[in-house]
């Protein structure tokens, strides 16, 4: 082995081993990082007789956090009628600011899980009939008749490496259903056209 090969064999085995190391490290950090998030909403703190150097339990707020929730999804779903839940709604209805953030982030939820999942039909879209340029994306509403308008769809593109995205309301001539798994085309829109499964 020469000299000169050396250096390239250690940077090969570098890049390999970063390849390997940095998708796991970056997927463990965004998930301590949710995990941390949550758990800081409700910090309990245990009393040890210093003042300075109280008992914190980790994943004690995550785990009262994701129970609440459970009993509150089993009381809406099981105990209390859908009117009880209706009358709340109504009620944050008659809020002018928080109604906005209270259904938006609402729908954002419902568009991910749940009966209503929006971003399940994947289509490609003829965005320039002149340059022919196509944009991957998700069908979330097929009908806008209720904005007044009949021949367009709603469709949403997601940012590659980005939480955002655009709404695009488009011709329905211009939209190509994909027969392809909602997830998989997440994956490649998010990875900017990288990860795609062979």
């Amino acid at each position: 082995m020469t000299e000169r090969t050396i250096p390239s064999r250690l940077l090969s085995y570098f890049i390999r081993g970063l390849l390997f190391v940095a998708p796991i490290g970056f997927t463990i950090y965004i998930l301590l990082g949710a995990f941390d998030f949550v758990d800081n909403i409700i910090r309990i703190r245990i009393p040890t007789g210093d003042p300075n150097r109280d008992l914190i339990i980790p994943g004690l707020g995550s785990m009262i956090i994701v129970l609440g929730t459970m009993v509150i999804g089993f009381t809406f779903s099981v105990l209390l009628p859908q009117t009880i839940q209706n009358i709340i709604e109504n009620a944050i209805g008659h809020l002018p600011l928080v109604r906005i953030f209270y259904f938006a982030f609402k729908d954002l939820i419902s568009a991910f899980v749940g009966d209503k999942r929006k971003f399940t039909q994947a289509a490609i879209v003829q965005i320039n009939k002149e340059t022919s340029v196509h944009k991957i994306g998700f069908i979330t509403q097929n009908d806008l008749s209720n904005l007044g308008v009949n021949n367009l769809i709603a469709v949403y593109f997601p940012h590659s490496y980005a939480f955002s995205g655009e709404l695009v309301l488009v011709p329905k001539e211009n939209v190509q259903m994909l027969d392809m798994p909602s997830a998989e085309v997440m994956k490649l829109i998010v990875s900017g056209g990288v990860s795609i499964k062979e």
